[in-house]
């Protein structure tokens, strides 16, 4: 009988793929757990002999070992949401089991890092920047700038770290890379260790992911062997949300409050435990592999367009009728992506807003859909694409209340050492129900609050509120020391222009 392939991936397993996989076997069925091919909507998705069944129940069964169940869908690799895709980074998803070094080297596995230690360390950083990669856990910064100042930086010990505290809503990519091809991002980090001379690595993961962690440190131990005198720690986050930023992931990790740190100096030579790190996303270091392979580089610099090289990893969310994660050059449009591949939204509404970037990312409208995935195209548009997460909205979101909750999420969020996002959420909280309810107030905020008495003693206008709260957001996008605060006004500026009539 052939082998019955089904994903161990967390969304699979959340949709009962250990209870289908073990019903496959009492059947008679030998069964592999593999990672995912990322097709969320039909998992659990079964794979025999490389056709696909999904989304698969128990009693599907029989019907799908004799290949004649409905829920075919064909050839998993010629599935137009696979077979348009440009996989790199997820070359191997779907293909391979996650902790199997066997499958890892036979697919290509520590060929890079191979290459890697045959060439001097600024060699490596060379071809790093040569292939145009920049950072994909939102700045967008040229790996092979921050590398090459590591490199250069005059220290006994050096450190790299791998952000994995995937927080933003709508994102996927970094947990679907760990639970699927661990050994992936542990030969990336090997090959920035080489690259700056670092011989002690962490990677920072939430503590949300413990599928995604239990993996890591059982591939840890199986890659030792490949990647010594290197070595590599897991540690787990506790939830908050602002130690996705560099310096307070650095904090969080010394075992101090998770907490922004001013800059300069920068991590790159003042950065976990006051020496040269470098800390780059999940995505960046598991991109190194490919890169460092013969030739890699150069076609990794010929993907993409402009200044945004290679591939990225689309995550598509929210209310779409087909989810999950789209491997893709840079250039494609929100169009291609939320209509052609993502089906449109799940509950056949019209689409009414798309935010990318995360909570802290610029609500897209649907006259803007023509923008192409680009760093700098998003930039001119007063948009982030940030870590790739598309979270699809259909025609009864109210994007008044949504701005309203990116100031609560900041609020919520903020680590509290700057007062433009400490004080500047809070008070942008207020001002947005002061606009949508007309300047009016419940009791109880304006006994506690003096100053939004005094405001509605003098009665201010609308428009002085608006105007009032533009200053806020300038106050909070400048002032800031971080991110969360500084990105907070995108999702209000962009739901105010566009969508005034969810204001009040």
């Amino acid at each position: 009988m052939s082998v019955v392939r089904i994903s161990d991936d967390a969304l699979a397993l959340a949709l009962g793929a250990d209870e289908l996989a073990a019903a496959f076997e009492l059947a008679g069925a030998s069964v592999e757990r593999t990672s995912s091919w990322g097709m969320h909507w039909l998992e659990p998705l079964v794979e025999i002999d490389g056709m696909g069944f999904g989304p698969a129940r128990i009693e599907d069964i029989p019907a799908i070992l004799s290949c004649t169940s409905s829920k075919a869908i064909g050839p998993i690799a010629r599935h137009p949401f696979i077979a348009r895709q440009q996989r790199l980074t997820f070359a191997r998803a779907g293909k391979t089991r996650p902790l199997s070094l066997k499958d890892y080297q036979s697919s290509g596995g520590w060929a890079g890092l191979t290459r890697a230690r045959q060439l001097e360390p600024a060699e490596v950083v060379s071809e790093v920047s040569e292939s145009g990669l920049r950072g994909r856990g939102g700045a967008g910064f040229p790996a092979g700038i921050k590398w090459r100042t590591v490199m250069e930086a005059s220290a006994a010990e050096k450190y790299v770290v791998c952000n994995a505290d995937e927080g933003d809503s709508g994102t996927f990519a970094d947990r679907m890379l760990i639970e699927g091809d661990p050994f992936q991002l542990i030969e990336g980090m090997a090959i920035a260790a080489h690259a700056v001379r670092a011989d002690h690595g962490y990677i920072y993961v939430r503590s949300e992911y413990p599928y995604a962690i239990a993996k890591l440190e059982a591939a840890i131990v199986l890659a030792q062997p490949h990647i010594a005198p290197f070595r590599l720690e897991v540690r787990v986050g506790a939830g908050a949300y602002v130690c996705g930023e560099e310096t307070s992931l650095l904090n969080s990790i010394e075992g101090k409050r998770g907490e922004v740190r001013a800059k300069p100096p920068l991590p790159a030579l003042e950065g976990l435990f006051g020496r040269p790190t470098v800390v780059n996303n999940v995505l960046t270091l598991a991109a190194i592999p490919h890169i460092m392979t013969e030739g890699g580089s150069n076609l990794y610099a010929q993907l993409g367009i402009d200044r945004s090289k290679g591939t990225m990893p689309v995550q598509l969310a929210g209310n779409i009728r087909h989810g999950g994660l789209y491997e893709t050059a840079f250039g494609i449009t929100l169009n291609e992506l939320v209509y052609e591949l993502g089906g449109g939204t799940a509950s056949g509404r019209p689409v009414k807003a798309v935010q990318v970037g995360g909570p802290l990312g610029a609500y897209i409208h649907p006259s803007q859909f023509h923008l192409p995935l680009d760093y700098e195209a998003y930039a001119t548009a007063d948009a982030l694409i940030g870590h790739g997460g598309i979270v699809v909205f259909d025609d009864t979101a109210d994007m008044g209340a949504m701005a309203r909750f990116a100031f609560e999420f900041c609020s919520a969020e903020s680590c509290g050492k700057c007062t433009p996002c400490r004080i500047g959420s809070t008070r942008g909280v207020e001002l947005i129900d002061r606009i949508r309810t007309g300047g009016k107030v419940m009791a109880d905020a304006v006994e506690a609050l003096p100053q939004m008495h005094n405001a509605r003693k003098s009665g201010r206008s609308r428009e002085e509120d608006l105007a009032l709260l533009d200053d806020l957001m300038e106050a909070m996008q400048f002032g800031s020391l971080c991110a969360l605060g500084g990105f907070t006004p995108y999702p209000v500026r962009s739901a105010l222009k566009h969508w005034p009539e969810d204001f009040g």
